[in-house]
């Protein structure tokens, strides 16, 4: 494919031509990819049954698409920044699209790793694509606005994981969801590449030149300042809302099928006005001179205070809400990030946040499914297991969140990260 097979002008004229072709593409690529992360939380069960995985082997299943999409990061941003996201999200959904067939058809522990693996790597650039997009067609100020819409869609993708999902499980089983999925991530691979405009790249930028950008992101203190708070906290939101979250609510509160099902989707549909709002809070707070790092320190804070709520008292159906809603503020993380580097660098900036948090994800993912084998295995029971580990990831977010407030001298901090 050339660079400019289906490419229309650079800058489209207009922003409503400018939302639909630069901003609708990407954003239903995030619908698509978010489906295939959250959908194990209703499937999960039904795979499990038939293939008989315990906690451990559905863990570690449903983790294989973290550890594939962190190990994809670094080479996801390079590629954005240096050909684009057009090119680079076209391709990589047609091997989601592949993964999806591939879950579909196996028969053991091994198939679905794969496939999950390969969804993982499929929809690595959905969200980076993007965000990538977003910095190349659109002003910086309306960063936070748009990459919340962004979020926004992925809401719907989880929403659509929910009660929609378990309506096909039951009409016609996992295996036909995941090979109904394949055709529309192929379409809109399609739609992305013909549809949106080439924009200007860094395509004669060398492999050095990357990994020297990339260097430079890793040595700034205003990156290290906020990313541990934004890797754990989106990794911990991430495993529970892709998986245990339901599991949760079967093993601990004690709900029905149907019912796990409606609370997740209540969960799913808290996320849409939490990330637009969001985004429109955080752009201006930031226009109002804000510190980025005083914004996203209001919303770690909140986040763990609900989930230290969710210890106390985890039958209270609100308080997942409330879970939604404050934890979908820890991907503002990254339009706190972005302007603080070059646009060239947005690609980069983002991966390497993304990388961490996928690694930890995939981590949390698998040892929440260990930590609960053991207690079963021991006879305190799955609910006792669950407690622990989230008392566990809550000392944890504690300990990075100490790090976020410490006092420091900003100015010294952001001098050198702009280039």
């Amino acid at each position: 494919m050339s660079a400019a097979t289906g490419a229309a002008a650079e800058r489209p004229a207009g922003p409503w031509r400018a939302a639909v072709v630069c901003f609708l593409p990407f954003a239903v690529g995030y619908f698509i990819s978010f489906i295939f992360r959250t959908i194990n939380a209703v499937a999960g069960p039904d795979i499990a049954g038939e293939l008989g995985l315990d906690a451990t082997r559905l863990g570690l299943v449903t983790g294989a698409y973290f550890l594939a999409f962190a190990a994809m990061q670094l080479p996801v941003g390079m590629a954005l920044d240096r050909f684009g996201p057009r090119r680079v999200e076209a391709t990589l959904l047609l091997a989601a699209a592949f993964g999806a067939l591939v879950f579909a058809q196996a028969d053991g522990l091994t198939g679905l790793t794969l496939g999950r693996a390969l969804l993982g790597v499929g929809v690595s650039g959905c969200l980076m694509a993007a965000i990538k997009a977003n910095v190349l067609f659109w002003p910086r100020e309306k960063l936070p606005l748009l990459n919340g819409l962004i979020m926004a869609f992925g809401g719907l993708g989880a929403t659509a994981a929910a009660l929609p999902v378990e309506w096909l499980l039951q009409a016609s089983g996992w295996r036909t969801v995941f090979m109904l999925l394949a055709i529309p991530t192929t379409v809109i691979a399609a739609a992305i590449f013909f549809i949106v405009p080439e924009r200007s790249v860094e395509e004669h930028t060398t492999l050095r030149e990357l990994l020297r950008g990339l260097g430079s992101i890793y040595r700034s203190r205003v990156f290290w300042r906020i990313a541990p708070s934004a890797a754990i906290g989106q990794a911990v939101f991430m495993a529970y809302h892709s998986l245990w979250a339901g599991i949760w609510l079967r093993d601990v509160v004690a709900l029905e099928r149907g019912e796990v099902a409606a609370q997740l989707s209540l969960f799913a549909i808290a996320m849409i006005p939490s990330y637009v709002f969001g985004g429109a809070l955080t752009g201006a707070l930031m226009r109002r001179g804000l510190a980025p790092h005083a914004i996203f320190a209001g919303f770690v804070a909140a986040y763990m205070a609900v989930q230290a709520a969710i210890l106390v008292q985890p039958g209270q159906p609100l308080l997942w809400i409330a879970y939604s809603l404050t934890g979908t503020g820890m991907v503002l993380s990254f339009a706190l990030l972005t302007p603080s580097f070059a646009t060239a660098l947005a690609g980069r900036v983002n991966t390497a946040l993304n990388l961490q948090v996928f690694v930890i994800a995939f981590l949390i993912q698998t040892g929440i499914g260990a930590l609960v084998t053991l207690f079963v295995a021991d006879g305190a029971g799955a609910a006792a297991g669950h407690r622990l580990a989230l008392a566990v990831l809550l000392a944890l977010q504690g300990i990075a969140f100490a790090w976020l407030i410490l006092p420091r001298r900003m100015a010294s901090e952001s001098s050198g990260s702009r280039s």
